[in-house]
Parts: structure tokens; C-alpha cells; sequence
């Protein structure tokens, strides 16, 4: 299931909630959160339109305001989105990681072009192509997003990673010292979530 799955999603920017923790460094990271679960079952999913996905790119550095990105570009970051979010999961559970997260990562870090291959025509004859300039654009944000994965996978960072455990958030985090929640908000809503499990205790006999 993806990670809106059926719940109702709302395409908007996340309101008021921080980068989680080791984001400024991952882009990655902030990739794999850039769909925030709510409670009453609702996404903020900042790549859920077009504009959202040009704008996010923007943000990281990725794309100028005018790269014109069209649905199937934000679909392809959104996919990519999914198989990373996979990848962290198996990280953090200890789990093997699946063959086709591990593929769509390996697949985005090769389609970044290192020349421009050769192309024939009955018009033009023999010539070198390129690509369309907003795939060109978004191949380029998908190796780079890929490539930090990666290395936050396999550097030192990867033992630090750790899921919120603050329900329903779906957000990841590196953990820094004591704290292990995404948000001063989520860490909030986990201890008033114990408080009322303590009160609500039926006591012994």
C-alpha cells in the first residue's frame, strides 16, 4: 500500500512541523517524510500535485521555480519517495532490504546522463540527443536524492536512524542524544497519550 493509501490526504505543505532531525543533512530523509500522517487518518502530502512536487524541489535546490513539472514527474518522485521510505523501514527494523526498493534507488542513481548518447533520423541523420530539459531536471533530483540514501544507509548517520514513535506519525528521524522523536509536538502527544493510559488504569485488586 502507498503511504496515503485510502486515508484522506490533504496536498499542502506540512503546517508549522520542523524538518525532523538529521533532514538538513539528508534530503533524503526529508524526502522519505514529505507525506506526514495526521490523526483522524488524513496525509499532508507535499508532493501530491505537480506545484507541490516543483515547489519542494525548489526548496532543496533541486529544480528552478519554472521547471514546469507535469504529473508524471511528481509521480516519479513520489515512487521514489515510497522505495526509500522502504529502505529506511528495513533499516530500522533490522530486516533485509527488498530487491525492488533496492532497484528503483540503483535505477535513479544511473539515470543521471554523462554524455549525451547518439541518435539517428532521416532528417538530421547521425546527431547526438538529449533529453526533454524537465527530465533532465528530474532524473538530475532523483540521482542526487538517491545518492544521499545511500550514503545515509551506509555511513555513519545509518545507526542513529530511528522511525517517531509517536502515533500515528510515520516521519524519520536521526536520533540526537535522548531525544527520539521527530517534533516537540510528537514527543508531546506521547506523553499525554501515557499520562491517560496511567489515569485510565483499572487498579489491581
Amino acid at each position: 500500500m502507498s503511504e496515503t493509501g485510502t486515508a484522506a490526504t490533504v496536498e499542502t505543505v506540512a503546517p508549522g512541523l520542523p524538518p525532523a532531525p538529521g533532514a538538513e543533512h539528508h534530503p533524503a530523509l526529508d524526502l522519505a517524510n514529505s507525506a506526514i500522517a495526521l490523526p483522524g487518518g488524513q496525509f499532508l502530502d507535499s508532493l501530491g500535485t505537480p506545484f507541490g512536487a516543483n515547489q519542494w524541489l525548489l526548496d532543496h535546490g533541486l529544480a528552478p521555480a519554472d521547471a514546469g513539472l507535469q504529473e508524471i514527474c511528481a509521480a516519479r518522485l513520489r515512487s521514489l519517495r515510497e522505495q526509500v521510505r522502504v529502505l529506511l523501514a528495513a533499516q530500522v527494523g533490522g530486516h533485509p532490504a527488498p530487491a525492488t526498493a533496492l532497484a528503483a534507488v540503483n535505477d535513479a542513481l544511473t539515470r543521471v546522463p554523462t554524455a549525451a548518447p547518439l541518435g539517428w533520423d532521416s532528417v538530421r541523420g547521425m546527431h547526438r540527443t538529449a533529453p526533454h530539459p524537465v527530465d533532465q531536471i528530474v532524473d538530475q533530483a532523483l540521482g542526487i536524492l538517491a545518492a544521499d540514501a545511500a550514503d545515509l544507509l551506509t555511513g555513519p548517520d545509518a545507526e542513529r536512524l530511528t522511525a517517531c514513535p509517536s502515533s500515528p506519525c510515520n516521519r524519520y528521524l536521526l536520533r540526537a542524544g535522548r531525544r527520539h522523536w521527530c517534533s516537540v509536538r510528537c514527543g508531546d502527544r506521547a506523553r499525554a497519550a501515557r499520562a491517560y493510559a496511567r489515569r485510565t488504569q483499572t487498579p489491581a485488586d
